[in-house]
């Protein structure tokens, strides 16, 4: 199977092409800055879209959020023209979404019937749905969460604290944080693309529900490190404005029971078995 992935070089794109090798597929890079046309992706069976640029570069400026904007709708858009254009076109689409589609949702529980939230990562998500929805093939949206790793991503910042033993929770620490480790991001994608029947949104998220708290705790214990040291919320919207509620603030308990039903099992499902891994198996 050959998979054209967007977003190849990136944290998620990378364990996918990692794991697609290991077995016996061919990632394919698509190149941001050369065209794409039909005749492109006839010999592709399977696209990936994880381009985008980071949520995680703070504060946003009103520069930024166009780019933002732009690097997710414009890619997602020129792989739907030639998926479109293609004579034959490739057999899946799985196109990169958001936990930020719901907004701040408190204590509800989020399934994919749910409608979108409030706030401008919902506002993108949605957009970028819609634009990928346009793809004239099956289309699954994945709507990722926090991706738990040992260098990168959302804990990028925040594990080297706790390493050190300064780390803490953010606000009141009682807000859900949906997260999922990155080996079962990429599985779960390579998942979806194998389900025929797997259409439309999926939660990628692990099926055991956490908080901010939690999640700095479990850490911190892992570490044998404190996490003591709280960071207001106050404090956050003054150094990051927006970005502090609609990323680091803001509430999504998300379930994981469409990916389950679809038959994908985790190998990380549980808050401590995901910590021991960001943590103590570093040749896992």
């Amino acid at each position: 199977m050959r998979v054209l992935i967007s977003g190849y070089s990136g944290l998620v794109g990378t364990e996918l092409a990692k794991q697609l090798r290991a077995l016996g597929h061919e990632p394919v890079k698509l190149e941001r800055t050369k065209p794409l046309s039909g005749d492109d992706l006839n010999d592709i069976d399977a696209v990936v879209n994880l381009a985008g640029a980071t949520t995680g570069k703070l504060p946003w400026t009103k520069n930024y959020k166009r780019e933002l904007i732009a690097s997710r709708l414009e890619t997602t858009q020129k792989l739907v023209d030639a998926i479109n254009s293609s004579s034959n076109p490739p057999k899946v689409f799985v196109s990169g979404s958001a936990s930020g589609f719901y907004g701040d949702s408190g204590d509800r529980i989020l399934t994919e019937a749910d409608g979108k939230g409030t706030g401008f990562l919902s506002d993108l998500a949605s957009q970028w749905e819609a634009r990928a929805l346009e793809a004239k093939t099956r289309v699954v949206l994945i709507r990722t969460t926090m991706v738990m790793s040992r260098q990168l991503g959302a804990l990028g910042r925040l594990l080297p604290l706790i390493k050190l033993g300064i780390g803490g929770a953010l606000g009141s620490g009682k807000q859900w944080w949906a997260w999922i480790s990155l080996p079962d991001e990429a599985r779960a994608i390579i998942h979806l693309i194998n389900t025929e029947s797997a259409t439309g949104p999926f939660n990628l998220t692990a099926p055991e529900a956490a908080t901010c708290g939690q999640i700095v705790r479990s850490l911190g214990e892992k570490l044998h490190r404190p996490t003591l040291l709280k960071v207001p919320a106050f404090a956050l919207r003054l150094m990051l404005g927006e970005a502090a509620d609609e990323l680091l603030l803001t509430s999504q308990k998300m379930s994981a029971q469409k990916l389950i039903a679809s038959g994908f099992a985790f190998k990380h499902p549980t808050l401590d078995s995901a910590c021991d891994w960001v943590t103590k198996n570093p040749t896992d």
